[in-house]
């Protein structure tokens, strides 16, 4: 048996893990949007498949007996397209699906459904602290004119797509205490983030909690109907399962 992991996030890695002394055959898929990835136990490609083609080919050539998504909440084109032709070619698929996050007591959170949404909750003057990422990035720039700042791992090979902007070099994880002193000493006044949930990205959360700074939180797409895994036990105890129905 051959299993694709679709990774990219922390829960992928453990998975990559807990599969090691199983027996099963585990190629892992990368997308390639980290220069420098932390490298996974099994053998690991990087990059795009080319588009649906290339993915059922890859599917067929390797052999592949189950494909296990562990990508980001909010990998939505990678998952949709996994999961519909997974189903087209009748390979048993699932989606590893990390719980979202909720507002505590004290958060001061409002739920957008689109980049251009969180424009109109923020003034003019602010200083906008960007937690979603470099891909979207385009797509916030109606905050054009205010102080916007965005994270990224990687140093940006192209300049911010607008004016006003400014990148923060940064790879985690970051700490409470960190992501605190962060937007302390760069006068952060909103969050933007994705609702990746996890904890890996907890820390800027609770960091806007402590210095009572509102969060633009965006909703996550809406998922394929596919069989959802909850967490990394339920993740390998699935492959695991596949393996004896084989």
């Amino acid at each position: 048996m051959t299993v694709l992991l679709l990774a990219g996030t922390g829960e992928a890695k453990r998975i990559a893990w807990g599969l090691t002394d199983t027996g099963i055959n585990v190629i892992a898929s990368l997308a390639g949007a980290t220069r420098s990835p932390e490298p996974l136990p099994v053998p690991t490609r990087i990059g795009g498949f080319g588009g649906e083609d290339g993915f059922r080919a890859f599917l067929e050539a390797e052999n592949i007996s189950a494909v296990l998504d562990a990508t980001h909440p909010f990998a939505e084109h990678i998952t949709n397209r996994s999961a519909r032709i997974c189903s087209e070619l009748d390979v048993p698929y699932a989606h590893l699906v990390r719980p979202p996050w909720v507002a505590q007591t004290r958060d001061t959170w409002t739920a957008i459904d689109a980049p251009q949404d969180a424009a109109a909750h923020i003034p003019d003057n602010a200083v906008v602290f960007l937690a979603t990422g470099r891909q979207t990035l385009a797509e916030y720039a109606n905050l054009e004119g205010r102080r916007v700042l965005c994270r990224m791992i990687d140093p940006p090979t192209t300049p911010f797509p607008f004016e006003g902007g400014e990148f923060v070099i940064g790879r985690p994880p970051f700490s409470a205490r960190s992501e605190t002193q962060l937007f302390q000493a760069l006068g952060v006044t909103h969050l933007v983030v994705k609702n990746a949930g996890g904890e890996g990205g907890r820390a800027k959360l609770d960091a806007a909690r402590a210095l009572k700074i509102p969060v633009l939180m965006l909703n996550r797409p809406a998922m394929p109907d596919a069989t959802q895994l909850l967490n990394v036990q339920e993740a390998v105890a699935w492959v695991t399962s596949c393996a004896v129905r084989q």
